[in-house]
């Protein structure tokens, strides 16, 4: 192999590398990636220094919900939402986990919370 060969294989070597860890973080305890629970998360990576959570309604299209009529009123089926800001020292980006139904839905770099 040649030189030229030599470098774009450690080129896409180390894109694939780099896309693979797009969605985790890498904490004292070990590294929080996609499909991890909240506990794993907070084992991993500790307390976040700020959360934001909510509840994102879910709509079914074209389906009716059986829901008894004093209770429909009431009931809106949604999907709790979290975001958890990590401060990861100085010269880091911060981390943004986002979490849907408890679990770890996307992991962000340098974007502050929406």
């Amino acid at each position: 192999m040649n030189k030229r060969q030599l470098l774009f294989v450690g080129a896409v070597a180390a894109s694939l590398s780099d896309a693979a860890l797009a969605e985790s973080l890498r904490c004292q305890n070990g590294i929080a990636a996609e499909g991890d629970s909240r506990l794993a998360v907070v084992y991993k990576c500790g307390q976040p220094v700020l959360r934001d959570s909510s509840c994102a309604p879910v709509y079914y299209s074209g389906s009716v919900y059986t829901v008894p009529e004093p209770v429909a009123s009431m009931y809106v089926p949604c999907i709790y939402t979290e975001e958890w800001l990590y401060e990861r020292g100085p010269g880091e980006f911060p981390a943004v986990v986002r979490m849907r139904g408890g679990k770890v839905q996307s992991i962000a770099y340098g974007r502050p919370p929406q």
